[in-house]
């Protein structure tokens, strides 16, 4: 897991060639340029943009995959985001076609995603999202999908 200001991106270069490749679209300009629909960048990177009222967390749950990264990056509105390891978890969907684990359970790390920061999610890292912070809000991010495992 990384947890970051936007304006800190560069210093995570050199951990997998797609992950840099997603890093340096980290910009105003290419942020504001992605909508719902998905953005192929290359070699199986991309980004789409997610607006959604925050539920409150027995409402929500924890996702995990093997094969991609995912960037949360946080455009309009906060949300908490809980991280714990799959292993701690018991999983209740799978659909492997498409890398998506579903589980329930506590997290370990809690924090607040709020515009400014990004998270950086890898496998391994069980993520839930989407939990209010007070009260529902509507929140709209960037989400880059990066493939670093066949």
């Amino acid at each position: 897991m990384i947890y970051a200001k936007h304006k800190d991106a560069p210093a995570y270069r050199g951990i997998h060639p797609n992950l840099d490749l997603a890093l340096e679209h980290i910009t105003p300009e290419f942020l504001a340029s992605v909508g719902p629909e998905r953005v192929e960048l290359k070699g199986g990177v991309y980004a789409t943009r997610f607006t959604y009222e925050t539920v409150p967390a027995e409402e929500s749950f924890f996702e995990a995959h093997k094969k991609y990264l995912d960037i949360h990056i946080m455009a309009e509105g906060s949300e908490k985001v809980e991280i714990a390891p799959p292993e701690a978890l018991a999983e209740f969907d799978r659909i492997e076609a498409n890398d998506f684990y579903a589980y329930r359970g506590e997290g370990d790390y809690k924090l607040i995603l709020s515009p400014g920061d990004f998270l950086v999610v890898f496998p391994g890292d069980a993520h839930r999202i989407k939990m209010q912070v007070d009260g529902p809000k509507t929140v709209s991010k960037v989400v880059f999908k990066v493939k670093i495992y066949d």
